[in-house]
């Protein structure tokens, strides 16, 4: 990450009303509660992680608060002003990247707020280009200008560097920091990765069976870094919250380090694609 953010101090959170707050949330699909009664709020500017095993109703809150879905039971109060970055990046193929990213938007300096968003995400020189001839880096900062020029108060990403290789997922996370950073949204980000989670949030919440499992502050100095000690410790909890045994963790390590030299594809919780944890997640 870029060595300037040790001197930008962290967004402020606002405590008092949240910019997103949902009581008593419930989801049925089948003969089963995807989400059970869940809570949870969200502060303005403040960045949050949401983790849990795959089903734990992650993407269904996710779509919740991006009103995809509907919440049949419970309350759940949302800013206008809200966007979501995909793990796709879902841009029309038969316009070019500018229009894609001012797609909808209803102001009359669209064009120039759009070639605005396109310099902050380093995509400008793309502006006109197809979305064909993008690779999946510069197709992802599309998608997060496209969100971006709506001055999201709140900014949903729902695992959005996934389908990334290794070194592009790093600088996709510098580069959503950075953002944060500069127009202060409420994040909420849908991770499998740990230490993700823990480089870019003040915040990790746990999913399981539909509820809040665990809730827990990351209250790391930024730029962070995987040696440091809070950074290990935290990455220890938040493990076995989610089950995961770190003694098998660590045999995968030697792995998981030839997979980012070489570029692989990160896999679930830090593992490298292919890597199989335990338990499986």
């Amino acid at each position: 990450m870029s060595h300037a953010l040790s001197r930008i101090a962290t967004p402020q959170s606002t405590i008092g009303k949240p910019v997103v707050s949902v009581r008593g949330l419930v989801r049925n699909f089948g003969n089963g509660n995807v989400l059970d009664g869940l809570s949870l709020d969200l502060q303005p500017g403040s960045f949050t992680a949401l983790l849990g095993r795959s089903g734990c109703g992650k993407s269904t809150l996710l779509r919740t608060l991006a009103k995809l879905d509907p919440a049949p039971e419970g309350t759940v109060q949302l800013p206008d002003e809200r966007a979501v970055v995909f793990q796709e990046p879902r841009l029309v193929p038969w316009m070019r990247v500018l229009r894609n990213v001012t797609l909808g938007l209803r102001h009359p300096d669209a064009e120039e707020r759009g070639l605005a968003a396109l310099a902050e995400v380093g995509l400008s020189h793309r502006a006109r280009a197809w979305p064909l001839t993008l690779s999946g880096g510069e197709a992802q900062r599309a998608a997060l200008a496209r969100a971006l020029v709506r001055e999201p108060r709140l900014l949903l990403l729902d695992e959005p560097f996934a389908a990334l290789d290794a070194l592009t997922r790093m600088r996709m996370q510098g580069l959503v920091e950075t953002l944060w950073h500069a127009h202060a949204p409420a994040v909420l980000l849908v991770t499998h990765d740990v230490d993700e989670a823990l480089l870019l949030a003040d915040r990790a919440v746990v999913m399981a069976n539909g509820r809040i499992a665990a809730d827990i502050p990351i209250p790391l100095a930024r730029p962070r870094r995987h040696g440091d000690p809070g950074f290990i410790a935290l990455r220890s909890r938040l493990l076995a919250e989610l089950g995961v045994d770190e003694e098998h963790l660590a045999a995968r390590e030697p792995q998981r380090t030839d997979a980012r030299a070489s570029g692989a594809k990160p896999g679930g919780y830090g593992l490298p694609a292919g890597a199989a944890a335990a338990p499986s997640l």
